[in-house]
């Protein structure tokens, strides 16, 4: 149906508050309860008002944001059990929403992106260079903690 006739439609049907009586105002006057006039106007307001507000949506798609997840299927049932053909558009959809950031986009989306997007090493490592690489060695204390763990497992396995 077109919105003129829905309009049409819906200022015929006039709403009716029966038992509607006097109703006292703010200032201790009695307020008179709308009329039909003025009961159809304020429908037709509202009326006026959704349609301006509605919108028909006809496209519908996956939400990349949200995992989706799958839900096993009956084993007697004979249409969970038809083949169909892959959707190669949904497929595509699907495994381009579980990739990372830096792989969907070519720059950053939000300022917290910003921060270890540029995962590539400004200078190459060179593990004989002495001014650069630092290795893990061991010390008096680490020594002394690799000594301590090992009697504590040794203790633990003759228990």
């Amino acid at each position: 149906m077109k919105q003129t006739q829905l309009l049409r439609i819906r200022k015929r049907c006039v709403p009716r508050f029966p038992g509607a009586g006097p109703v006292m105002a703010a200032r201790g006057r009695e307020k008179e309860p709308p009329d039909l006039v003025h009961q159809n106007q304020i429908f037709c307001e509202t009326v006026r008002k959704e349609l301006r507000c509605q919108k028909l949506h006809t496209e519908y798609g996956v939400n990349p944001l949200k995992r989706v997840h799958t839900i096993t299927r009956k084993p007697m049932s004979w249409h969970d059990n038809t083949e169909e053909p892959a959707d190669a558009k949904f497929l595509n959809l699907i495994h381009h929403a579980a990739l990372e950031p830096t792989k969907k986009y070519t720059e950053p989306q939000t300022e917290s992106q910003e921060i270890g997007w540029n995962t590539t090493p400004l200078i190459s490592v060179d593990r004989t260079d002495r001014r650069l690489y630092f290795p893990c060695r061991n010390s008096e204390i680490t020594k002394y903690m690799a000594a301590m763990w090992r009697l504590k497992e040794q203790s633990e396995n003759m228990q």
